[in-house]
């Protein structure tokens, strides 16, 4: 009930009803509890107009951040393009002096040049890294039934058409099904897996497994082998582009695969987490959607 004082303020009242039974042979008495709820009202509706600004506030910032990011995966792409020209001529004027006039130069000129030539080429992985990573983002989501299974074994098949001599055990557990974006899904898997079998260069025999794993009510995908693994104190790093843990002249690639991977399992709704050990392995678990969202 609203009650107005003499003073003019209004007060909220919360009445509460009972019957409260006499002796015997007696009727029932009527108690009413009056209770002032003017404050607790007041408080709730300052908690409602505090929420709605900051649910206000956190779409603003979203949008903003949703804004900044798209602009600058444009401006990766758009740079990415516009240093193709320049890197073109350099490898191809440098491979001209490299043909034609290396006689001119002595061991060391020829050294240095070498090492043009050899920049020049990492330059232009860097660059279809950054392209990759802005396809990554830019590409339009499109949901679908997906066997993740058949996936997986597609790709240990044709990571072992290209090392036929090696001794690799794939344990892929039958049945596994997603919904997701086949394309980078096809992308993460292939990022993943293909990890594992770089990273398991020097095991004999190298082990790689795909399962679905239950904990604690939830479910994830797991991908792991018994590689080179990593120090789970740098774990935080797996995920940054062009971040490496190990030399880049012990094991090939750009540093964005791990990156590319998180921005895809981000896109369908999840996260992605790693684990590690040197020398024993490493071990990547992921959510995918059952059912299109």
């Amino acid at each position: 009930r609203e009650l107005r004082r003499d003073d003019g303020d209004l007060r909220h009242l919360h009445l509460t009803y009972a019957q409260v039974p006499g002796d015997q042979d007696q009727d029932f008495a009527s108690l009413v509890q009056v209770e002032d709820i003017t404050g607790r009202l007041r408080a709730e509706a300052q908690v409602l107009a505090l929420n709605r600004t900051l649910e206000a506030r956190v779409a603003l910032r979203t949008r903003e951040l949703t804004r900044a990011n798209e602009e600058l995966e444009s401006f990766a792409y758009t740079i990415s393009h516009d240093l193709r020209a320049p890197l073109r001529a350099i490898d191809g004027f440098s491979r001209m002096v490299a043909e034609r006039h290396a006689s001119a130069f002595d061991e060391v000129g020829q050294g240095y040049l070498a090492r043009v030539r050899a920049a020049t080429a990492r330059m232009g992985e860097l660059i279809d890294a950054i392209l990759k990573m802005s396809r990554v983002s830019r590409t339009e989501l499109r949901r679908e039934p997906l066997d993740l299974s058949a996936m997986a074994a597609d790709i240990v098949a044709e990571l072992g058409q290209g090392e036929p001599d090696r001794r690799v055990e794939a344990a892929i557990e039958p049945g596994l099904h997603a919904c997701g974006d086949s394309a980078l899904v096809r992308n993460l898997l292939g990022n993943l897996i293909g990890n594992a079998w770089k990273f398991t260069r020097d095991s004999d025999p190298a082990r790689i497994s795909f399962r679905r794993v239950r904990e604690g009510g939830e479910e994830w995908f797991e991908i792991a082998d018994n590689g080179i693994g990593f120090d789970q104190a740098y774990a935080n790093k797996l995920f940054r582009p062009f971040q490496r843990l190990h030399a880049a002249d012990d094991f090939a690639g750009e540093g964005v695969g791990l990156a590319s991977v998180k921005r895809i399992i981000e896109r369908h709704g999840g996260t992605i987490s790693g684990r590690g050990r040197p020398g024993e392995g490493a071990c990547f678990r992921f959510p995918l959607p059952d059912e299109p969202g």
